[in-house]
C-alpha cells in the first residue's frame, strides 16, 4: 500500500453536482461529490449499476463538466477548459483503461501504444519497454484477436501509460476476465500506481480484488462514501 502524499492531489474533485436528462426524466447523477487522490495512490470506486460510477469517471476524464463544484487534476481547473483544450489535456495528462481493453483490431499490440504516443505529439514514448513492464513484450507483434482477455487489458494497461499521464482511469477492467486474471490485472494496477506515481481510480463490481486498492469508496446515489472492502455492497 502507497504513503505517498503530495501538496497538489493529482485529482481533486469539489462538490461536484451533475443532473442528467430533461423534464421528469431528469436524475442526479452525481451529488455534491467530492474525491481527492493522490500520485501513486490507487482507489476504489463500488456500487450498484445506475449509481454514479461512470457520471464519476467521465468529469475526472474530461469528458463531462458538473453543473456546480470543481474538477481539478494536479491544480488544472477542467471547468476552464474549452473543448479543443480539454482534448488535448485528455491525451497528454489522463489514461483511460477500458472493459476488455478496447484495442484496434488491425494494430499489434506495440502499434496500439505507437498510435496513442503519436496522437500526443510524444515522440519518446519506450513502447517496447513499457509492454515488457506488463509482461506482454513476447506479444509485442500480436493483433487483439490473437491475445488472451487478460493479455489485452495488459495491453490496454500499457496503452494508458504510454503518454506518463497523471491519473489512470479505470472501468471494470474484470469484466470479462476470470478470478486468477482479474487478480493479474488489478495487482498489475497496484504496482504501476507505486512505480509510475501514477493515480489510479478504478470503478469494479468485483469485490474479489479489492484487496488491492488503498482506499475504496462506495457509490449510491450519486453520494460518495469511503468503505472498508468488506462492507461494500457491489
Amino acid at each position: 500500500m502507497t504513503t505517498t502524499t503530495s501538496m497538489t492531489p493529482a485529482l481533486d474533485i469539489l462538490d461536484a453536482r451533475l443532473e442528467l436528462g430533461d423534464g421528469d426524466a431528469r436524475v442526479t447523477a452525481l451529488n455534491n461529490v467530492s474525491l481527492t487522490v493522490n500520485p501513486g495512490e490507487f482507489v476504489a470506486i463500488v456500487g450498484p449499476s445506475g449509481s454514479g460510477k461512470s457520471s464519476l469517471l467521465a468529469i475526472a476524464g474530461a469528458l463531462a463538466k458538473p453543473d456546480s463544484g470543481s474538477v481539478r487534476i494536479h491544480g488544472t481547473d477542467l471547468g476552464a477548459l474549452g473543448k479543443n483544450a480539454a482534448a488535448r489535456f485528455r491525451l497528454k495528462t489522463i489514461g483511460f483503461v477500458f472493459q476488455s481493453g478496447n484495442l484496434l483490431p488491425a494494430l499489434t499490440a506495440a502499434d496500439q501504444l505507437r498510435l496513442s504516443a503519436r496522437l500526443a505529439g510524444n515522440k519518446n514514448a519506450d513502447v517496447l519497454g513499457l509492454l515488457d513492464a506488463v509482461g506482454m513484450s513476447h506479444r509485442a507483434n500480436n493483433r487483439p484477436g490473437q491475445l488472451s482477455g487478460g493479455e489485452r487489458q495488459r495491453v490496454g494497461i500499457a496503452r494508458a501509460l504510454v503518454n506518463n499521464p497523471s491519473l489512470l482511469l479505470v472501468d471494470e477492467p474484470t469484466a470479462a476476465l476470470d478470478r486468477a486474471r482479474s487478480h493479474d490485472v488489478v495487482q498489475l494496477l497496484a504496482e504501476r500506481a507505486q512505480l509510475s506515481h501514477v493515480a489510479v481510480v478504478m470503478v469494479t463490481h468485483d469485490r474479489d480484488v479489492l484487496e488491492y486498492p488503498d482506499r475504496v469508496l462506495e457509490m449510491i446515489d450519486g453520494t460518495l462514501t469511503e468503505v472498508s472492502a468488506l462492507s461494500a455492497s457491489l
